[in-house]
């Protein structure tokens, strides 16, 4: 298999440690909210990679983190508690917001057909590896303490940025949030091991430690969990491309300084879904989930079909236009293998040829796209159904489209409105939340009555606000 390594820039033929086994991580959610579709297309590509090395025959252990401690809103380890933010948010505990997000993430990926890994972690499991590991760091010198934090020093490294093209100069104070600089840090790119003392008087989970009361920073859990359940050096680590600096960056300087050796030996990013205003984030509000999808009339095996029409390291566009014609490709496709004649036996030998032109595709840098062609292919080449139909099955061990779980029927096409009235909608929709929050509510119901005239009704849920045309 070819696969593009961050770490050399270049695609590799993918060769693991040990023969005929993968030991693969990847970053798993932090549960403070909905993982929105933007989140759930690098689970769905990490998910497609496992089930190919599988295809593979490779013995696959893949290990995923839950992140519920630890992650601050700024990636450097600046503003606000994820976790905290989460529980004030909604007046719950940090354990309840965990549990629910938890949960709701897992159920998510079950209707996206993503196999959950053989091991899930949470952070709060892993508070003695993570001591333990910081401890040796201070030991070797590459910690140090100051304010009451366990810091990383970064400048021990003869080479910090070796998966980006970063360097010192580029890192800036605030960039995601209005935060402010740490003064306690000897270098910019200096990261928190440890808080001993805690940012914020309410902060809920808390551990002793040699340093004092307190708790891990994000960067520290990845490393720890990996290294638990995957020993010190990893075939594969996979994550959204977002995390290549600093997480990604973090995580190879704090496990190489521990360990003395090269730690991973392939890094797996998918890059990011867009909308027209750029790219998904929670940070704007109202996101788009899998229910919400759902609620709109689509299918969630349909999102996952139109992730695998693209290649997972370009940006990927979402618009409702092209999920329109991606459920209607869908449920032909289910529909045509629906009526393919499942009497007598597959041709094996005509069998194989496919299956090596689908690895030839999707054994390219993960090229699911191609593989979808392959599909396509021998669905109007000269041979039997029964041929067909196996195919069919055993393409879908890895691209996970339920092909043949029986005819789709056709659905009412769904009512649109032009790019005008969408903007429109949506800044009203935007004005109107402003006036909820100065509990305005008087012009929230006018906001309300004018898109109703105009034949759109609102509904208000926990994960935004939703629109559609009236009936």
């Amino acid at each position: 298999m070819l696969l593009y390594n961050t770490l050399t820039k270049k695609k590799e033929t993918f060769v693991p440690i040990e023969e005929g086994k993968v030991g693969m991580y990847t970053c798993g959610p932090t549960v403070y909210h909905f993982a929105h579709i933007g989140n759930l297309r690098s689970y769905i590509m990490e998910d497609v990679l496992e089930k190919y090395l599988r295809y593979e025959g490779y013995d696959v252990k893949r290990v995923m983190n839950i992140t519920d401690v630890g992650h601050l809103t700024s990636d450097a380890d600046t503003g606000e508690d994820k976790m905290l933010k989460g529980a004030k948010r909604e007046h719950k505990t940090v354990m309840e917001i965990a549990k629910f997000y938890t949960d709701a993430f897992f159920s998510d990926c079950a209707k996206l057909q993503i196999k959950t890994p053989d091991v899930v972690e949470p952070a709060t499991n892993c508070i003695d590896e993570f001591i333990h590991m910081i401890t040796v760091l201070l030991e070797k010198g590459y910690a140090y303490e100051a304010g009451g934090n366990i810091y990383f020093d970064t400048s021990k490294l003869k080479e910090y940025y070796v998966l980006s093209s970063h360097n010192e100069a580029d890192l800036m104070v605030g960039v995601r949030d209005d935060v402010e600089e740490d003064t306690n840090k000897r270098n910019k790119a200096d990261f928190v091991l440890w808080f001993t003392k805690s940012k914020f008087e309410d902060q809920e989970l808390k551990w002793e430690s040699p340093w004092g009361t307190g708790y891990p920073g994000w960067h520290i859990e990845c490393s720890c969990i990996s290294m638990k359940h995957l020993g010190e050096r990893l075939d594969l680590h996979c994550g959204g491309i977002d995390n290549i600096f600093p997480h990604h960056t973090n995580e190879i300087a704090q496990s190489e300084s521990y360990t003395g050796h090269k730690w991973c030996n392939y890094w797996f990013h998918v890059h990011h879904l867009t909308d027209k205003s750029g790219k998904m984030s929670k940070s704007k509000g109202d996101f788009l989930t899998v229910s919400l999808l759902e609620e709109k009339g689509y299918d969630p095996i349909v999102y996952r079909m139109f992730c695998l029409q693209s290649h997972y390291r370009k940006p990927l566009e979402f618009s409702y236009e092209v999920m329109d014609n991606v459920a209607t490709a869908y449920r032909k496709l289910r529909n045509r293998v629906a009526a393919l004649d499942a009497a007598g036996e597959a041709d094996l030998e005509q069998a194989a040829v496919y299956q090596e032109k689908f690895k030839e595709a999707v054994g390219n840098d993960l090229n699911t796209s191609s593989g979808i062609t392959v599909l396509y292919d021998l669905l109007k080449a000269n041979i039997s159904d029964a041929t067909k139909l196996y195919l069919v099955k055993d393409f879908d061990r890895v691209l996970s489209l339920n092909l043949a779980a029986g005819p789709v029927e056709e659905s009412a096409p769904a009512e649109t409105v032009d790019a005008g009235l969408e903007q429109y909608i949506n800044e009203k929709i935007a004005e109107r939340a402003e006036a909820k929050k100065a509990k305005d509510f008087a012009k929230a119901d006018a906001i309300r009555a004018e898109l109703l005239e105009k034949g759109i009704v609102l509904k208000d849920t926990r994960e935004g606000t939703l629109w559609s045309v009236q009936k």
